[in-house]
C-alpha cells in the first residue's frame, strides 16, 4: 500500500510525460526539472511498485512489458481523472466523454441519423461508439450505456426499452433469379443462408408449420459477425437472410431485397433496450440525457 503522502497522480504524470518524450531530458525540460530529479522519480516509482518500467542509458529509452502495461492503464486513470474534475466544476451540467456499445445496424440505421441533433444540444459531451452484435461486461470495457437486441437475463442491469422489430427473410432479386424462390420451410433448407458468427439466444429461424411454429436449424454456408453485415451480403446476393424489418426498410421499398415465405412468418419480434448499470438517478448527467434521447428518437420499429 502506497505512502499517504506519496503523490501516485503525479507519479503518473511524469511517467507518462518521461515516455511521451522520449527520455529524462526532454521531460525535465518539459517540467522544469533537472534530468535527474525526473529519473529518481521513477526510479522511486519503480521501488515502490518492485518492477522494471524501462530499459534506459544515455541514448536509450525502452519500455519493459511492466512498463507498457503501466503506461496505458496510466493513460486512462489520467484521462479519467481530468474527466472526473471537468464533471465536478460544471455544476451537473452534461460534460465529459460517454461510451456507447452498440450493433453496427443500430448505428447505421438508427444512431447515426439522431446524433447529430444530439451532439447539438449537448456540445460537451463527447462520445466513443464501439460497434458489436456480442454481448459484452459493461462494467469490465468500461462501457456507460449498451444498445442491445433480445432478451435481457443480466439482473445486474438496467434497461429502458427502445421498441421491438419484426425479423423477416428476404433475399435480393438477383439471387432469386439464379436459385429461384422457396415457397416452403422444406425447400429453404436446399438454399445457402446467412446466419451469424456466434451464439445466439435462438439458433435458429423460427417458422410456422400447419400452424405451429417450429425452429429451422441455421446451417448457414456465410456466416459473419454483426447484422449489417449480413444484410449487405443479402444485398450482393450470396444468400437469403432473416434480418430485422427496421434495417431493411428502405431495401425493401426500393426492390433491393424481396420478402420470402411471408405466409410461414410467425410475427416474431426482437426487443431493443438500452442497457446500464445502476440507478437512472446516479447516473452522471451526460448519460442521463443520452438515454432520454434514445428514448424520444431512437426507437425501432
Amino acid at each position: 500500500m502506497a505512502r499517504a503522502d506519496t503523490n501516485r497522480a503525479g507519479e503518473m504524470e511524469m511517467f507518462v510525460r518521461v515516455v511521451e518524450s522520449g527520455g529524462f531530458s526532454a521531460a525535465a525540460q518539459a517540467a522544469s526539472l533537472t534530468p535527474s530529479a525526473v529519473s529518481k522519480l521513477v526510479a522511486r516509482l519503480e521501488t515502490r511498485l518492485g518492477v522494471r518500467l524501462a530499459q534506459r542509458s544515455t541514448r536509450h529509452f525502452a519500455l519493459t512489458p511492466e512498463g507498457q502495461d503501466y503506461y496505458d492503464r496510466a493513460l486512462r486513470i489520467l484521462a479519467d481523472l481530468d474527466e472526473a474534475e471537468r464533471t465536478a466544476g460544471a455544476g451537473g451540467r452534461p460534460v465529459g466523454r460517454l461510451r456507447i456499445s452498440s450493433s453496427a445496424s443500430y448505428v447505421t440505421h438508427v444512431l447515426a441519423p439522431i446524433l447529430p441533433a444530439f451532439l447539438h444540444a449537448w456540445p460537451d459531451v463527447d462520445i466513443d461508439i464501439v460497434q458489436t452484435d456480442t454481448v459484452i461486461d459493461l462494467l469490465a470495457d468500461r462501457t456507460d450505456i449498451a444498445v442491445r437486441a433480445g432478451p435481457m437475463p443480466d439482473s445486474r442491469l438496467v434497461a429502458r426499452k427502445l421498441g421491438e422489430t419484426r425479423m423477416m427473410i428476404v433475399a435480393a432479386p438477383g439471387w432469386i433469379a439464379r436459385h429461384g424462390t422457396p415457397h416452403t420451410p422444406a425447400e429453404l433448407e436446399r438454399h445457402d443462408r446467412l446466419g451469424f458468427a456466434y451464439s445466439r439466444a435462438t439458433n435458429g429461424w423460427p417458422l410456422l408449420d400447419q400452424g405451429s411454429e417450429t425452429l429451422l436449424p441455421l446451417a448457414a454456408r456465410i456466416r459473419v459477425s454483426d447484422g449489417e453485415g449480413i444484410r449487405r451480403f443479402a444485398l450482393a446476393g450470396i444468400g437469403i437472410a432473416r434480418l430485422a424489418t427496421f434495417t431493411i426498410g428502405d431495401d425493401l421499398a426500393s426492390g433491393r431485397l424481396v420478402p420470402l415465405l411471408e405466409e410461414y412468418n410467425p410475427g416474431d419480434t426482437e426487443a431493443f433496450h438500452a442497457v446500464f448499470l445502476g440507478r437512472s438517478e446516479s447516473l452522471p448527467a451526460r448519460a442521463r440525457v443520452f438515454l432520454d434521447h434514445l428514448a424520444e428518437h431512437g426507437r425501432v420499429a
